[in-house]
């Protein structure tokens, strides 16, 4: 899908195709780039970038100017044709009122470039959700474990598992998707009620950590490409250990510097 600019309408055709839909959190233009001549078909990006950049144990403490910043770079990375850009709503931007929603919404698009923004919730959103998208900004959902309420739910936790809270999340993204939603990304929730949501809504859901019966696949980037050696959640698949790459890289570079092998005369330039 991302040879040509990736649309909204492309994202919910895919549904109607049977065609997988890829998403990766992204942070900056140079995996911008990669990732988009790997034909991802969204970067998101996301508030995770408060503990995958910032280095903070939550994403509580981002904020609208630090998704700002990241979306510009984002956005000039990616470039003319490739993936759609998803721009994250962080806490509190959108929670107090839907006028804060679409000041802040409007904000991601007009000022940082992107071409939709993602907020957590469910059925309580829906509201938010229609206000958005009545005024012309494309929104996907997001329920199941929403990282914004780590401290609600006492932890990243799986959710859903009881017969009442399956209901409640099918309910939700029915909700989402009535109030206009293009997509709805699934979090940490049983692989069953992933297909269960998935075939109770018309829109795409994205799964991270909620089965194969999703209508696509998000991971965290960096998890992707195993830059953090030391985190490893169970639905993260790594398709690289760029970690133990990037260091063994970095100790060459000292051991050649210090040794006054680097640089030689093939990496210096003459009169």
């Amino acid at each position: 899908m991302s040879r040509s600019l990736v649309t909204v309408a492309t994202i919910r055709d895919a549904k109607r195709l049977n065609r997988r839909v890829t998403m990766l959190t992204c942070y900056d233009a140079t995996f911008a780039k990669l990732f988009s001549r790997a034909g991802v078909d969204l970067l998101l990006v996301g508030d995770s970038l408060g503990m995958a950049v910032q280095g903070h144990s939550t994403t509580l403490p981002v904020t609208v100017e630090d998704i700002l910043y990241h979306t510009r770079a984002v956005v000039r990375g990616r470039g003319l044709v490739g993936p759609h850009v998803v721009a994250d709503m962080p806490f509190m931007s959108y929670q107090a009122s839907p006028t804060d929603a679409l000041r802040n919404a409007g904000r991601l698009l007009q000022d940082g470039g992107a071409e939709s923004v993602k907020l957590e919730g469910g059925a309580e959103m829906a509201p938010t959700v229609e206000r958005l998208v009545s005024a012309g900004i494309p929104v996907m959902g997001h329920i199941g474990l929403t990282p914004q309420s780590v401290h609600k739910f006492g932890g990243y936790k799986v959710q859903g598992r009881t017969e009442s809270d399956a209901d409640r999340l099918v309910r939700d993204a029915k909700a989402l998707e009535d109030a206009g939603a293009y997509a709805i990304v699934l979090e940490t929730i049983p692989a069953a009620l992933g297909a269960r949501i998935t075939s109770a809504v018309s829109v795409p859901t994205i799964g991270i950590g909620a089965g194969a019966s999703c209508d696509g696949q998000v991971l965290v980037g960096y998890d992707l490409l195993g830059l953090d050696p030391d985190f490893k959640p169970r639905f993260v698949k790594r398709q690289g250990n760029l970690g133990m790459e990037v260091a063994g890289a970095v100790e060459r570079f000292v051991a050649e510097v210090r040794s006054g092998s680097f640089p030689d005369d093939a990496h210096s330039y003459g009169a």
